[in-house]
């Protein structure tokens, strides 16, 4: 039996006037990632901030997105309990790669030796072991994705949000960390909505596609 654990209903964005998702309904399920395509301008990555809850001001919205079966539309995005990717990692330069999973570590995890061990299990999934103290400008790409994709899941969310999140990889890293991001969800019972203009990223995905962007809006009622 299949989950909903992630829908959006009646979600309209707009920016400037320019209206780019009109009245969009959908639903994510468990274990079959789901895939926004559209080019770029589109509103894809509009649509993934509303969703994670950091859109800019400047863009008007109406619809609710729902997690678990709980409307977190008037949450913070610290509250939605939702896990975000994007194209650049993020990582704190300032911080070892153990402290930036550290970082995302879910609040309820306390005590030194404890968050330390679970930074240390983390690390080891992502084929990090023994990294702990690195200097994060010392990882190669693939390597500072992996670590990416584990500080969002250390927060343990209840949804994972990708965009665009493979496009600054090569090839053959794009091919071994897709399939890293997919598996790493499928354990843990992620519902993931992936924003991409790869059609590659969207096959490897293997579950429904949805193409966004003005061509596919329905028309303005008159």
């Amino acid at each position: 039996m299949t989950t909903l654990a992630l829908a959006v209903e009646k979600v309209s964005l707009s920016v400037a006037g320019r209206k780019l998702i009109i009245d969009l309904s959908f639903a994510v399920e468990t274990g079959r990632p789901t895939t926004i395509m559209g080019p770029s301008g589109t509103g894809k990555s509009a649509l993934i901030a509303f969703i994670g809850g950091h859109l800019d001001r400047a863009f008007t919205r109406a619809g609710r997105v729902i997690v678990a079966g709980v409307d977190v539309t008037g949450l913070p995005a610290l509250r939605r309990g939702i896990g975000v990717m994007f194209q650049d990692d993020l990582l704190f330069p300032h911080l070892s790669v153990g402290a930036n999973l550290a970082f995302g570590l879910n609040a309820s995890i306390r005590g030194r030796a404890v968050r330390r061990a679970s930074v240390e299990q983390a690390l080891d999934e992502a084929g990090l072991a023994g990294f702990y103290d690195r200097d994060p400008a010392t990882l190669s790409g693939g390597q500072r994705a992996r670590a990416a994709l584990m500080r969002s899941l250390l927060a343990d969310p209840r949804a994972l949000l990708l965009d665009e999140p493979f496009s600054k990889l090569d090839l053959a890293l794009r091919r071994e960390f897709r399939r890293f991001v997919f598996d790493s969800a499928a354990r843990r019972s992620l519902p993931v909505l992936m924003a991409t203009h790869d059609p590659a990223d969207a096959e490897a995905a293997g579950g429904p596609v949805l193409p966004i962007g003005e061509a596919f809006s329905p028309p303005e009622p008159h």
